[in-house]
């Protein structure tokens, strides 16, 4: 969970990993000094030290919450500078949308890739997994060549919006499937916020964190074209040596990662269940 460069520098993959993780999760709860509630909460220790909070709910599903991990260099979210100017995504209309391939507001342009319909399932891990409506998630990743918008190409704005939760504590973007850039394994970013309006008034985020995407998807998507040497950077990257979720517990990694189905050929779904708390 540290920087997050842009140097344009598994093992076996999460399936293999997973009955691993679990067994851990389940020490972790038995050994880290674990708060029941209810008995659905557990609190345990990651790799790092840091207090890893999940719980389950009334149908057995259990929701963990992302570590916070860096925004990265390229949020625009009004953190950070870029040749001494505010960058702000977030301060623009028309960020509050679905498809988040094409620019918005005052820029041009757009971008192409493998198609991934996305659904972010946002959930209050101190309430049984209950879902959260109301919330702002703001989702931002680079292209195929594994560039950021307003940075990389600053006359363009494009793989940045923002979602709003439903009554299932549900948010959907349609994207593409991220490239593969050295120096770290491929990854999306995101940040919740309170409310849209906290999010475009520049109020302080409740969570910022990252997802992981799939080894098998991203094997499968990098052997298009149109994402170059993806599939080399690919080979010299891997989770255990990312420098963000290289120390995160494998519970947090396992709800990190996103579940993916569908093939490149015919577009994607992915999904994942973030737990707040």
């Amino acid at each position: 969970m540290q920087d997050d460069s842009h140097d344009h520098d598994h093992d076996k993959g999460l399936a293999h990993d997973l009955p691993r993780m679990i067994g851990r999760r389940r020490m972790l709860a038995l050994t880290a000094g674990v708060l029941a509630a209810g008995g659905g909460l557990w609190l345990s220790r990651g790799l790092a030290g840091e207090q890893v909070l999940s719980a389950s709910g009334a149908d057995g599903l259990v929701c963990v919450k992302p570590p916070s991990e860096t925004a990265g260099p390229y949020p625009a979210d009004g953190t950070n500078v870029r040749d001494g100017q505010t960058v702000n995504a977030l301060a623009e209309s028309g960020v509050q949308r679905v498809d988040m391939r094409p620019s918005f507001g005052p820029y041009k342009g757009g971008v192409d890739g493998v198609a991934l319909d996305l659904t972010l399932t946002l959930v209050d891990v101190n309430a049984a997994c209950a879902p959260l409506a109301g919330r702002a998630i703001y989702l931002w990743h680079c292209d195929t060549a594994g560039r950021y918008s307003l940075y990389d190409v600053p006359d363009q704005n494009w793989l940045r919006a923002v979602g709003v939760t439903d009554a299932a504590g549900q948010a959907h973007f349609t994207t593409i499937f991220p490239g593969c850039y050295d120096g770290r394994y491929p990854h999306m970013h995101f940040e919740i916020f309170a409310s849209p309006e906290a999010a475009i008034s520049g109020k302080a985020s409740l969570l910022t964190a990252q997802l992981a995407m799939p080894e098998t998807a991203c094997k499968a998507v990098y052997a298009d074209a149109r994402y170059g040497g993806s599939l080399d950077r690919l080979a010299r990257s891997g989770l255990a040596r990312d420098m963000v979720f290289a120390d995160n517990a494998p519970e947090q990694l396992a709800a990190q990662t996103l579940t993916i189905t569908g093939d490149p050929a015919s577009g994607l779904a992915g999904s994942v269940m973030v737990g707040l708390g």
